[in-house]
């Protein structure tokens, strides 16, 4: 079985309450969206650093063309909040953490694709709109299954900590909304 069907098996409890959490915000009101924004800016800027200082760029040489920080916060700015505090990053051990770890980030990007559509046209939308190389997803995929990680383990328990780190963004921001 390929490393992406076992993180899909393995983690698919946690994206099915990320989904849950995050489909619960109204894109197309400002307040819920910049709250969505501002959730994930509590956890993509500190885990896209975590992934570079970890060397992520030996592993996909395009990492800089991936990054999607600067997008986010600069859709913040355009709102005129403030940003979030950041959680803390996750802790990435070994080639297997930095691929779970991706596995989270990537597939969001899939996901932000399908929620930029609610969006208008008059708030910001550089963060979910898709980005990067051509063939992006599909270059990912094809490295996560040719990783040769023999024990995914390793890769599972970063990506459902990833996934943990977004629920926990998504209920703090909730939780400050008025």
């Amino acid at each position: 079985m390929s490393l992406r069907s076992v993180l899909r098996a393995q983690t698919a409890d946690c994206h099915a309450e990320v989904d849950k959490l995050f489909g619960t915000f109204d894109l197309s009101h400002r307040q819920q969206y910049s709250t969505f924004l501002r959730a994930h800016a509590r956890i993509v800027p500190a885990t896209e650093d975590a992934l570079e200082d970890a060397g992520i760029i030996r592993l996909l040489p395009d990492w800089p063309e991936r990054r999607r920080t600067q997008l986010l916060l600069a859709d913040i700015r355009k709102l005129g909040d403030p940003l979030p505090p950041r959680l803390p990053p996750p802790a990435l051990h070994g080639e297997a953490a930095l691929w779970g770890t991706l596995y989270v980030l990537e597939g969001s990007k899939l996901g932000g694709a399908l929620l930029a559509k609610s969006v208008p046209d008059h708030l910001p939308g550089s963060y979910l709109t898709p980005q990067g190389p051509k063939g992006a997803t599909r270059i990912f995929m094809d490295r996560l299954d040719a990783s040769g990680i023999d024990d995914p383990a390793a890769a599972i328990s970063a990506a459902r900590d990833v996934f943990g780190l977004f629920l926990k963004a998504g209920q703090l921001e909730l939780e400050a909304v008025p």
